[in-house]
């Protein structure tokens, strides 16, 4: 969903208004500054890697565009975002097209700072490419066809975060661009970095331990819209489907894919059919009874597009991640196995 143009051009003019009011202009990064820098992050995953690299550092705010439990498909920016954005020194995106109203909010709010795309170096999927058992299931063929049509995301598959190692990169990405933007705090960056990066891989390890303890053949996934083909092609689980059948959260289901959802869980064994905590989970509690499995909405609803609120399960990605796996592990008939003291 592509942000309405005719909303943007009066957005942009009451934030001109705003900005015009302030005192004292921004100062861009190449420019140099005091040691203050005002960074910017795109979706709630975006920003909680980039707090995590920032820590404490004196002089530095990260501002949040979307916020917890927000479809990053349909976000529309507020005037107080594009006031933020056009005062910015650093922007920070996801990038493979997710931010689909970046171009429109960034002329209007005249940034003019550093962009870091934290998407570079990874290798981006297309279609259903995390499902890596996809010709074990023949049955499903019309089923991926019809979804197929629907992946038209600009760059491909855009929820690269949903693999951890990813993950580390996009990480190791943010951070070379914050120390390129400040001199002043390289050396505090690069230890959050390091320190963040030791958890990333702790987590990742986690995953793998727990997932593979688990016969190849019972490792099924059906989520609520077909946001976890890089988990599910790094961790070697096969993703049967989705209730929506799109990259994109806003997107609905027809009769004959939501038909051909409930067959395919029926043919394969899946046990249970996973919401999300952005979406409403109607679609997938009327999959899930028609299929005669189990549903995890509500609070056991996975967190895919969007992070939850500080005080849910899903707060941080590591959070957000540990929930997730555990849920599935749960949904398999395994208890996960304890986690690391310094992921809790």
């Amino acid at each position: 969903m592509k942000t309405p143009r005719l909303l943007l051009p009066a957005l942009a003019a009451s934030a001109a208004l705003v900005l015009a009011g302030c005192s004292t202009p921004a100062t861009s990064a190449s420019e140099g500054s005091d040691g203050d820098l005002q960074v910017v992050a795109t979706t709630t995953q975006i920003a909680d890697l980039t707090r995590n690299i920032v820590g404490d550092a004196a002089g530095v705010t990260v501002t949040q565009l979307i916020q917890p439990n927000q479809s990053a498909h349909s976000y529309d920016p507020s005037v107080a975002d594009l006031t933020a954005l056009g005062e910015a020194d650093v922007l920070v995106i996801n990038g493979v097209g997710l931010e689909e109203w970046l171009d429109d909010a960034m002329e209007a709010s005249g940034f003019d700072g550093v962009t870091i795309d934290s998407d570079e170096g990874i290798t981006i999927l297309d279609g259903e490419a995390g499902n890596e058992d996809e010709a074990a299931h023949e049955d499903e063929a019309a089923h991926d066809d019809e979804a197929a049509e629907e992946h038209d995301h600009a760059g491909g598959n855009p929820h690269i975060w949903t693999d951890v190692a990813n993950t580390e990169k996009m990480v190791a990405t943010i951070a070379e661009g914050l120390v390129g933007a400040s001199a002043t705090h390289a050396t505090d960056f690069e230890a959050n970095e390091t320190a963040y990066a030791g958890q990333l891989a702790e987590l990742d390890a986690w995953i793998r331990e727990n997932v593979d303890a688990v016969p190849a053949d019972e490792r099924l996934l059906v989520s609520n819209h077909d946001a976890f083909g890089y988990f599910t092609a790094a961790y070697g689980i096969t993703y049967v489907g989705s209730v929506i059948p799109s990259f994109d959260d806003n997107a609905e289901p027809s009769a004959a894919e939501i038909d051909a959802l409930v067959a395919a869980v029926k043919a394969t064994g899946v046990k249970a059919v996973f919401s999300e905590a952005s979406i409403n989970p109607k679609a997938a509690d009327t999959i899930a009874a028609e299929a005669g499995v189990a549903v995890y909405s509500g609070d056991d609803a996975l967190y895919g597009d969007s992070l939850g609120p500080a005080d849910s399960d899903g707060a941080t990605y590591i959070a957000s991640q540990l929930h997730n796996v555990s849920l599935i592990l749960e949904s398999w008939g395994v208890t996960p196995s304890a986690v690391p003291a310094d992921l809790q």
